[in-house]
């Protein structure tokens, strides 16, 4: 794994061109060879550009590979390594570039030299929200293993990166080195079947990691450190309602300081070491207050105990008394976040409005409400503002409610069942077709926006259409 570490630093030194950087990638490439290299790297791009064909990932790659051995020989240009890696980033903005292309490319390609590599360096797709990668049968796997071996781990590290790339590199880099060498031993293997069931329960651990890591840093970057705070706030209260702001806030917050820490992390065990200390606070706080996370803390690893969290669904809220909104007091007084998180809390505990809706609906709420604190007299914008946001507050998650209805409590085929039963009681002169088109174009938003865990990227454009016509297309 340290080899890999030498890696990462080597590609973030291609990508930066600084001429003081040529000794250490030269060190890097000898240290790790140049098979390790190309396949490490292959894994680094993929991840990086995620919207690139495998030819254009695999054009870079070999143009990578190409200069470092070029330029790291002992007869090279002293200029070599600079000039190259201008060039590499100046071929990234012709038209017919061969390379792959980030969204703002073309702004880096007005700059110059080392600024425009900078530029380049720090590009980012969004994360993919719904990765499409489907693992061939053990059959198939073993057919294009033996027609060849390298293109086969090529596309392999390539299809598994971009759909995963939110995962700390080093997982990833991990998990397709091990998966690629159960590939290696299996099909060659005199049982191959028999071997793919042993091996596949040997890296299972090291799968679900990779997988679930993907998953919420994926949330991390859509949302931010603070969003992502309140985002976890929403999603704890709502599944144990019955707990305290007390129990409930220090896990939010422990949760996103390990994204903000391991997402981007450059050491190899960051989330296999924060998760199970994570999932012992988890059952320290939760267990005794809500059924369903004593139910999860008796599983049998750390990995498992997390995971059967994250797919705790909203429980039924309990009966309270509404919740009282932050007065210009409670927020402006020492200027911190208490006034927001607690009413965060209360109002999620409240409502099975799954997280998307109420996250979304908050952010310029309190927004709205931290302008009145730098106003000359906080408690007069207050009370003129409080009573329309309350107002759009409440509308908004009756929508949200009603968008959302039955679909978090029954199985998918009761569900449409009963939106169907539901649009034919608003449009009862609507043709059976156009019927089914509606149900099938809810039941997709359902399936998308209306669970716990649902993808923050997708679902705030969606749900700002939706919000427009609710249920009375």
């Amino acid at each position: 794994m340290k080899r890999i570490l030498l890696l990462l630093l080597t590609v973030n030194a291609l990508e930066r061109g600084r001429e003081y950087e040529k000794d250490k990638v030269c060190n890097e490439l000898t240290n790790l060879g140049k098979d390790d290299f190309t396949s490490l790297s292959m894994v680094f791009y993929s991840r990086k550009f995620p919207s690139g064909t495998f030819e254009q990932v695999s054009h870079l790659v070999k143009e990578v590979v190409s200069l470092t051995e070029a330029c790291c020989a002992e007869e090279a240009d002293p200029g070599c390594y600079d000039n190259r890696t201008s060039e590499l980033s100046a071929r990234s903005c012709d038209s017919d570039s061969p390379f792959p292309v980030h969204p703002g490319t073309a702004d880096c390609c007005t700059k110059e030299d080392l600024e425009r590599k900078l530029c380049m360096a720090a590009l980012k797709h969004q994360p993919q929200e719904f990765p499409t990668y489907e693992e061939p049968s053990n059959d198939e796997i073993c057919e294009a293993f033996r027609k060849d071996p390298k293109e086969f781990a090529n596309r392999f590290m390539y299809e598994f990166s971009i759909n995963y790339g939110q995962a700390p590199l080093l997982l990833l880099v991990s998990y397709t080195k091990s998966y690629l060498s159960m590939v290696g031993s299996c099909c060659t293997s005199s049982s191959p079947t028999v071997c793919f069931t042993k091996e596949r329960l040997q890296i299972k651990h090291l799968s679900l990691l990779t997988v679930m890591s993907n998953r919420i840093c994926s949330h991390y970057a859509a949302y931010g450190k603070e969003k992502s705070r309140l985002s976890h706030l929403i999603k704890l209260a709502q599944k144990a309602p019955t707990a305290n702001l007390e129990d409930v806030l220090p896990l939010a917050e422990d949760v996103t300081t390990i994204l903000s820490k391991c997402c981007g992390s450059t050491s190899e065990d960051c989330m296999a070491k924060e998760l199970p200390e994570h999932t012992i606070k988890i059952c320290d706080n939760l267990s005794t207050k809500n059924d369903k996370f004593r139910e999860c803390c008796q599983e049998k690893t750390p990995m498992d105990i997390f995971i059967c969290v994250y797919f705790i669904p909203a429980t039924q809220p309990p009966e309270l008394p509404e919740v009282e909104f932050p007065t210009s007091k409670d927020m402006c007084g020492k200027r911190n976040t208490k006034a927001m998180d607690r009413y965060t809390f209360e109002l999620s505990r409240r409502t099975d409005v799954p997280e998307v809706f109420l996250s979304k609906v908050l952010e310029p709420t309190f927004k709205s409400l931290e302008e009145c604190c730098d106003s000359k007299d906080p408690t007069v914008c207050f009370n003129a503002k409080v009573p329309q946001l309350k107002k759009e507050l409440s509308s908004f998650i009756d929508k949200g409610q009603e968008i959302c209805a039955d679909y978090s409590r029954n199985l998918f085929t009761e569900y449409k069942k009963k939106l169907t039963e539901r649009l034919r009681a608003k449009l009862p002169d609507a043709p059976v077709t156009e019927l089914e088109e509606l149900v099938e174009k809810h039941s997709d938003f359902a399936s998308k926006c209306c669970s716990m865990n649902s993808p923050p990227l997708y679902c705030d454009s969606e749900i700002d259409a939706k919000m427009k016509d609710t249920l009375q297309d």
